[in-house]
């Protein structure tokens, strides 16, 4: 397929489905072109279709994976504006059992990933003279759930990663930001929709009452993948229908009609 070329170029990982292929979406929408990373699948093949989308089937945790999506950024599209790390892996176990190789590679892909990608990206961001990082984090990054300690610990350390990174690449015009997504419906969550009882008391702890929609998180990364937040650097937002706003001692009241 022949690419077309626009003025503005992201990478997305983890872009065939959920948050990223609804960001990759929203990226399109706005004329961009995106280098979409995830592991080989027909949903990566499908989004690859779009003239100005090129795929990367590879894992987030190769060093290569991300180098080789940086090259194509910069050889088929002429640049890189925006690097938007959301590949993520979920995982929850009893923290005297759990096995280590499962905590391992958690951390692997939701903190090793994202530094890989940050280090891939600096270089080709700065021949742009500045450029964007997000990171799409979690509310189980900001505050603990039971039973999901390792989701915690890798989501906290990839808020903190962003932080550090933030104030490092800040002399390069390169700003870092951080995506906090409570309950989303994307295919990670579809298992839990086989449970009612346990979605619909996640729904009852959103304040807004309702599960979020992969469209309304991706509006907010690409807000900071823009250059309308161009002065907003370090930032942890959640979007979350009102999760962390609550102390937790008590259940949100039903919306009322």
């Amino acid at each position: 397929m022949n690419h077309t070329k626009s003025t503005r170029v992201s990478i997305v990982t983890g872009g065939a489905s959920g948050i990223g292929r609804a960001t990759v979406e929203a990226l399109l929408a706005a004329g961009e072109s995106v280098v979409v990373v995830d592991l080989p699948s027909d949903a990566l093949r499908e989004v690859e279709q779009h003239p100005r989308v090129l795929a990367v089937g590879g894992d987030v945790t190769d060093a290569a994976t991300n180098e080789l999506a940086v090259a194509l950024a910069e050889g088929e599209f002429g640049g890189l504006d925006a690097m938007i790390l959301n590949a993520g892996l979920p995982a929850s176990g009893d923290i005297l059992n759990l096995p280590i190789e499962v905590f391992d590679r958690v951390i692997e892909v939701n903190v090793r990933g994202v530094l890989l990608g940050i280090r891939a990206a600096v270089p080709a961001l700065r021949r742009r003279g500045g450029g964007r990082i997000v990171v799409t984090a979690s509310t189980s990054g900001i505050n603990a759930d039971p039973n999901m300690w390792p989701y915690n610990t890798a989501k906290a350390a990839a808020i903190n990663l962003a932080k550090g990174a933030a104030l490092e690449l800040a002399a390069d015009a390169i700003t870092v930001n951080v995506v906090c997504p409570g309950p989303t419906e994307t295919g990670m969550t579809t298992g839990i929709k086989q449970v009612p009882e346990v979605y619909e008391s996640l729904r009852r702890a959103v304040p807004l009452q309702r599960w979020g929609q992969a469209s309304e998180v991706a509006a907010v990364i690409a807000f900071f993948a823009s250059e309308a937040s161009s002065f907003v650097t370090g930032a942890v937002v959640p979007v979350d229908g009102g999760i962390t706003a609550n102390t937790g001692q008590f259940t949100p009241r039903p919306l009322t009609k």
